[in-house]
């Protein structure tokens, strides 16, 4: 009799911790198709690659990092991730590995508190999730970064799984909306503009994995897209990675003699002596284009800097468009606008901040003569 009451009992008291157990967990479906136990409630996190800690900044929650990789200690003159300037604190955390994903369990192990959750994004590069999962103890939850153009989807979806996991889905789909609605914003101005009053642009210097010149491009750049210009580097029936950066001849640009020519600031890295600027002020064929000999040549934010930078795409978009249709941009300041932006992302406006690391070249006209 004694030996049935204690059996009842032990298995009540299992049946109990059982479901606290269950009570405690929730399940998250990731990028890669894998469902994932997580706790319940998530308070300590660490962001493994590209962009990832950028996303967790949009949803408020960076306070929830124990750790960071190598890129958020780093000290350089430039650094044209907003996320990073808003928050210098991230400076001040331990390392758990190095950039672009190259996670180090070791590390990860003696981070103290221990991180419940690791978001990654960009599974193929670095550490692979699940031997790092299985290294570590903790789960990994990988994210698809996306973009702004085609692959805008899988950006949402990353930032609602993320969202979900932190308890902070209302954010997360507040975030979306507003990518939504800032880009229809920018549609709705352009869409009607006749094509003859749309002058023909080229923007160069654009980065990949560190700085290029001004032979680097991207077809389907989202600032140019959003405001319907006439970029001469996108063809029609562009599709997929085409879109994406690319290397275009300088014989070609010269072909081509742009109206305007913008100047993605990131290529200022590459020194006095080199990169888009240095090419745009003494190589002999970019000194022929129209748009240098009067003096259309203007700055805009880096799109690429440890990913894209998804509040200065909007920021540039706003830019461009005032330049090259002020009439349906009257009420717009982009620089004031650029720091709306910022402040609704990652919580404080940092325009002036990256003015004065790169030359106070952004939104202005670069002698280039």
């Amino acid at each position: 009799m004694i030996k049935c009451l204690v059996s009842l009992i032990g298995g009540i008291l299992l049946l109990i911790t059982f479901s606290n157990g269950c009570m405690a967990e929730q399940n998250i479906v990731d990028a890669m198709g894998r469902t994932i136990a997580i706790p319940d409630k998530v308070e300590k996190v660490i962001c493994s690659g590209p962009g990832c800690l950028r996303l967790l900044t949009y949803l408020q929650a960076q306070d929830r990092i124990v750790g960071v990789d190598d890129m958020e200690t780093r000290r350089s003159r430039f650094d044209a991730r907003p996320y990073a300037l808003a928050h210098p604190e991230f400076r001040q955390y331990p390392e758990f590995g190095s950039f672009r994903g190259h996670d180090n369990p070791e590390q990860i192990l003696v981070l103290e508190p221990q991180p419940q959750v690791i978001f990654k994004t960009y599974a193929t590069m670095g550490h692979d999730p699940i031997e790092l999962s299985q290294k570590t103890g903790i789960p990994v939850i990988v994210l698809n970064y996306g973009d702004l153009g085609a692959n805008r989807h899988q950006l949402f979806q990353a930032i609602r799984i993320m969202g979900k996991a932190l308890g902070q889905e209302k954010r997360a789909q507040a975030v979306v909306s507003f990518f939504e609605s800032t880009i229809a914003d920018l549609h709705s101005r352009t869409t009607d503009i006749p094509e003859k009053a749309r002058p023909s642009c080229y923007v160069g210097g654009i980065a990949s994995k560190g700085p290029h010149g001004y032979q680097s491009t991207e077809p389907g750049y989202p600032p140019l897209t959003f405001i319907h210009a006439n970029n001469v580097a996108y063809e029609t029936g562009l599709k997929g990675r085409a879109l994406l950066h690319s290397n275009v001849a300088k014989e070609k640009i010269v072909e081509w003699d742009p109206d305007i020519l913008f100047l993605d600031l990131s290529t200022l890295q590459m020194g006095d002596k080199a990169g888009g600027l240095y090419e745009l002020r003494t190589d002999p064929a970019y000194q022929s284009l129209t748009a240098v000999k009067q003096g259309k040549v203007y700055g805009v934010l880096p799109y690429n800097w440890y990913s894209r930078n998804y509040g200065s795409i909007l920021a540039n978009a706003y830019y461009m468009g005032k330049l090259l249709y002020a009439d349906h941009f009257k009420d717009v300041d982009p620089k004031i606008k650029a720091d709306e932006i910022y402040a609704y992302l990652i919580g404080k406006g940092v325009f002036e901040i990256m003015n004065q690391r790169f030359g106070g070249l952004v939104f202005q006209p670069v002698p280039v003569q």
